[in-house]
């Protein structure tokens, strides 16, 4: 089990909620959205106005809209005197909030999407803890424990598989990167707005990250959310994009052009967490560990596969083979690769194991059952396949192993359990 080094915790001093600036910002970003906005904000104005105790202001940000949008937002803000608006000629989310929230002299930053998908009763207890001074940053969340969610189950399945990923690859701690329903102290994003580079969708995952790895303190809200089902959002374009800021995130950490250790030493606060001997944990290491122990679990696999064979017919001796290596494949990397010590959740780690090894076996058996369907293979193309299927597969298993079975987890985690 992952070690904690005890230190101190420091707190942030409460926001002052008596100067002449507004306690909250919320910017509400927009790209044509005529029909929508101003429901949206006189909605969001009147929550405000009558449920919020601080002063507030509400920012749309304009990213460069062709319809009548900058003209209801204007009318908008010629009428509610707590409305500005901010216009941007280049398109992009993360670009919007990234300028709002840099110019804006408000000590609690905010933002929500125009459709106001999560319900507004979430947004006190999001930036109250902001407030108080017991976290930096804070995320509503769709996939935290009491949350209530009315979507597709393709977005549903998108938005578990997009966040899981983060957590293999980036070893991300939050729930949900991606609701549209976030806040973060001033002070704080004066600091990690200049290393956020995305100007779009990616945005969001990119600060959670940066804030994570800085050691700030994450607070998650868990919320009612109901798709839009007039959302305009390209699903395979975002997730292109944000598979290349993955790629570009894990590169900017590992060469060090994100200075993470600077901003943790200026900001940082939470412990860190650090390996049964002393030294702090890095995907390089895992990866290390868990390639050799794939080696070995590989060569055994083949090494059984090819005795099974001379008694059964392919698909049976890839099961056994298979079986009997994922046992022990997820006993030495709960050892070896992510330091797991005694018999706490052991049990469950293996039963997860058990289901990593079914995405395994349906990937290797559906490519010999291909291979079988277009020719008549040899041993040598039969294993040649089998290879690459593997390594296929060791790719997921990692993502898996690290994002789901061996994910360190909190005390509020194990306390809901």
């Amino acid at each position: 089990m992952t070690a904690i080094q005890t230190e101190p915790d420091r707190r942030r001093e409460r926001v002052g909620t008596d100067g002449p600036a507004p306690v909250l910002d919320v910017v509400v970003p927009v790209y044509n959205e005529e029909t929508d906005l101003e429901p949206c904000v006189r909605r969001l104005h009147e929550h405000l106005g009558s449920d919020f105790p601080y002063t507030f202001r509400i920012t749309i940000a304009d990213n460069a809209s062709v319809d009548d949008t900058p003209r209801v937002a204007e009318q908008l803000a010629g009428r509610l005197a707590e409305v500005r608006v901010v216009r941007l000629e280049q398109k992009g989310r993360g670009r919007a909030l990234r300028h709002v929230w840099s110019i804006s002299d408000s000590p609690v930053l905010a933002y929500l999407d125009v459709d106001l998908s999560t319900d507004l009763a979430a947004l006190a207890p999001l930036v109250a803890p902001l407030i108080s001074g017991h976290s930096d940053v804070a995320i509503g969340s769709r996939l935290a424990r009491g949350s209530n969610v009315v979507r597709g189950p393709k977005r549903e399945f998108i938005s578990r598989c997009y966040n899981l990923l983060l957590r293999g690859t980036l070893a991300a701690r939050f729930s949900d990167a991606q609701c549209g329903f976030k806040a973060i102290r001033s002070d704080m994003a004066n600091e990690l707005l200049p290393h956020v580079t995305d100007p779009a969708w990616f945005f969001d995952t990119e600060l959670l990250v940066l804030a994570q790895r800085a050691d700030l303190r994450i607070h998650e809200v868990p919320v009612d959310w109901v798709d839009d089902p007039d959302s305009r959002v390209d699903i395979v374009s975002t997730a292109v994009a944000d598979l290349k800021g993955i790629v570009r995130l894990l590169r900017g950490t590992v060469t060090g052009s994100v200075p993470v250790a600077r901003l943790r030493a200026q900001l940082g606060r939470a412990p860190r967490p650090v390996s049964a001997d002393g030294v702090p944990e890095t995907l390089a290491r895992q990866l290390v560990r868990f390639a050799a122990v794939g080696v070995a679990s590989t060569l055994a696999y083949l090494v059984l596969y090819l005795l099974f064979r001379l008694g059964v017919g392919a698909q049976a001796a890839n099961l056994s083979a298979l079986l009997l290596t994922a046992i022990g494949n997820t006993a030495a990397n709960r050892r070896l690769t992510f330091r797991v010590r005694g018999a706490h959740r052991a049990p469950t780690h293996h039963i997860q194991g058990l289901v990593v090894f079914g995405l395994g076996l349906g990937l290797t058996s559906g490519s010999l059952a291909m291979l079988e369907l277009v020719t008549q293979p040899s041993r040598t193309l039969e294993l040649a396949t089998l290879v690459g299927a593997n390594l296929l597969a060791t790719i997921m298993r990692f993502l898996l192993f690290r994002g789901w079975v061996f994910r360190p987890t909190t005390d509020s985690e194990e306390a809901g359990r």
